[in-house]
């Protein structure tokens, strides 16, 4: 069974603790991680844009000119593309561009992650965060005296919202619970940072 050492906020070996195997000693499987980022990504686009074809844009009823004689190219409507005013080529519409991933593949791209950022040293396991006041400064500090501050992902308990709100004026850091953390995320983090209790937490969900 793999280990890993829990420290404090001062970053001091405070004892380790038992990791899964089956989440955090599996075979990283890209294709399945790059699937799940691709339907993360997807789901954040709204969908939203739109344009009028030359079916959709009002008027250009009659004919324009004459089909002979003029010495023009042949024309009908002048709300084809080619005119000011005219509709447009192959129009953007409203659609949804969420990609559906089965579950199966869903969790084997999280234990990938977990597994990946195990393997690279990127996990820091903190014993327990806890802060005299919601203040930035004490954050950013812990983060400092653990090696971690580039790009940070913070997982801690639900219960630790002081440490998700004093980490908020951080622009390196992502905070996440057990239940929102992301395939996304976890790559994209050059340290995660788990309290026990969330790593606990962790196992328990995915084992």
């Amino acid at each position: 069974m793999p280990n890993i050492a829990v420290v404090d906020m001062q970053g001091k070996s405070v004892g380790t603790m038992e990791l899964s195997e089956e989440i955090f000693a599996v075979e990283p499987n890209a294709a399945a991680m790059h699937l799940v980022v691709r339907s993360y990504l997807a789901a954040q686009r709204q969908g939203t844009q739109s344009a009028l074809t030359r079916g959709m844009v009002r008027g250009g009823g009659r004919k324009i000119y004459r089909q002979k004689g003029t010495g023009n190219a042949r024309h009908h409507s002048n709300r084809a593309p080619q005119f000011r005013h005219g509709g447009v080529v192959f129009a953007p519409q409203p659609r949804d561009y969420v990609i559906k991933v089965p579950r199966k593949i869903r969790r084997l791209a999280m234990k990938s992650a977990l597994s990946a950022q195990f393997r690279d040293g990127n996990i820091i396991v903190v014993d327990d965060i806890k802060l005299s006041a919601a203040k930035t400064k004490l954050v950013a500090g812990m983060l400092k005296a653990l090696n971690a501050e580039k790009k940070v992902l913070l997982v801690v308990s639900p219960e630790q919202k002081d440490v998700v709100r004093a980490s908020k004026n951080i622009p390196t850091v992502k905070d996440a619970y057990v239940n929102t953390i992301n395939v996304y995320e976890l790559l994209k983090a050059d340290k995660i940072v788990v309290v026990k209790a969330a790593m606990e937490a962790i196992q328990e969900v995915y084992a």
